[in-house]
């Protein structure tokens, strides 16, 4: 059984990943500073949200998470297809977050691209690993990341801050009011994340407590981070291609740049820790309707597919056949449609006050997920595949 506060870490090193690395700079280049605006709207967002996934946690504390919310809200077909949608999300999303991290560290140590390719290859293993010895295992190593990646990144905002320069501040909407949206398409990435350790709500001993806990823990926790973040980005007016290792620098000088070669290893690892985690106890459940292969109801097996084809996108990203801005938007666009239809089954499950916090989530998805443009049709395409296997239940359980 998972405790209150390996939950927490486990939210905290989903939501808390590698986008920080990158995007408060991006969203600042274009809004200026009225890119606070996005991350205080996308913040405010996640409040709904993250209750929405707590309250389906709690009515549905089973390894299917978001995929067992839709089934029970709109039957088995939406189910799979919303399982699915996740599934595809993390193994798409793990090289590009592998590499992200590797480049960082490539860049910071002067390894150059083979360095992050190495130890894109290197953290990826490490992950895969860790999972298959076990949840509680996985667990912990989860909780000692999440610690050490938040007490980092506050000693970047921390020592930033006194750095920081009221002008540039000013003006404060450089870019237009208009920016602001931009800025938000943007940061989605590193929003995602909520729904994930729902996966997980049948390991707490007593979900209807410890839930709301270790979202509401966890809230707290992001919401001074990326506040102070952005708050430390736009002050010291960072604009090159590592944005917190400019923020540990300006307070620590160059010892702060070291430091935080190993802080983008951790963050890589924690958010793909916690997907790849949810991820093997969703497919489990999937192979147990017969939405997925029978393959999949063993973690092992499972695991060694999601290394396979991660292996195949990240050699394909090493060679530039394919571009890790595509993929992360790809990626991005698979977690938001999971979002589209279980803030819908929230609607249809949900009473009182958390369904209409479910409403207000699900019409805010709906427009982010319109943002994504061309890249609405790669759910669409793993929508159409999974039709193409009809759902069936079958004598089929998890391994334990």
């Amino acid at each position: 059984m998972l405790s209150t506060r390996s939950a927490t870490a486990l939210y905290v090193g989903a939501v808390l990943g590698p986008g920080v690395l990158l995007l408060p700079a991006l969203a600042a280049e274009a809004a200026g500073p009225a890119s606070v605006l996005a991350w205080a709207g996308l913040l405010a967002l996640s409040a709904p949200l993250a209750i929405t996934f707590a309250a389906l946690g709690i009515r549905q504390p089973e390894a299917g998470g978001t995929a067992a919310y839709a089934r029970a809200a709109f039957g088995s077909r939406v189910g799979a297809i919303t399982g699915w949608w996740f599934l595809a999300g993390v193994i798409l999303g793990a090289p590009a977050v592998a590499l992200i991290g590797g480049f960082y560290v490539a860049e910071l140590l002067d390894a150059g691209r083979e360095g992050a390719v190495a130890g894109a290859a290197g953290m990826m293993a490490t992950v895969m690993a860790a999972n298959t010895v076990g949840l509680k295992v996985t667990a912990r190593l989860q909780l000692g990341l999440a610690a050490l990646l938040a007490a980092l990144v506050l000693v970047a905002i921390v020592t930033a801050l006194p750095e920081s320069r009221a002008d540039h501040w000013a003006p404060f909407a450089s870019h237009g009011w208009a920016a602001v949206g931009t800025a938000a398409s943007l940061l989605m990435l590193s929003f995602i994340g909520w729904e994930a350790v729902s996966h997980l709500a049948g390991e707490l001993g007593d979900p209807r407590r410890q839930l709301p806990r270790a979202i509401g823990a966890a809230l707290g926790v992001v919401v001074v981070l990326y506040l102070g973040l952005a708050a430390a980005t736009i002050g010291v007016g960072s604009a090159s291609a590592v944005p917190l290792a400019d923020l540990m620098a300006a307070g620590l000088g160059a010892p702060g740049r070291d430091v935080t070669a190993a802080l983008a290893v951790l963050l890589t690892m924690g958010t793909m820790n916690a997907y790849v985690a949810a991820a093997v106890k969703l497919s489990g459940a999937l192979a147990a309707e017969g939405s997925a292969p029978r393959s999949f109801a063993r973690p092992g097996r499972a695991l060694a597919l999601f290394a396979a084809v991660a292996g195949v996108l990240l050699a394909a990203l090493a060679g530039d056949l394919v571009g890790l801005d595509g993929l992360i938007r790809a990626c991005s666009a698979c977690f938001v449609a999971v979002y589209v239809t279980s803030t819908a089954a929230g609607v249809r499950l949900l009473a009182g006050g958390s369904r209409r916090l479910a409403a207000v989530s699900f019409g805010a998805v709906v427009v982010v997920f319109a943002f994504f443009g061309a890249y609405v049709l790669v759910p669409a395409v793993v929508a159409a595949l999974a039709l193409a296997r009809r759902p069936r239940v079958v004598a089929v359980a998890p391994a334990a």
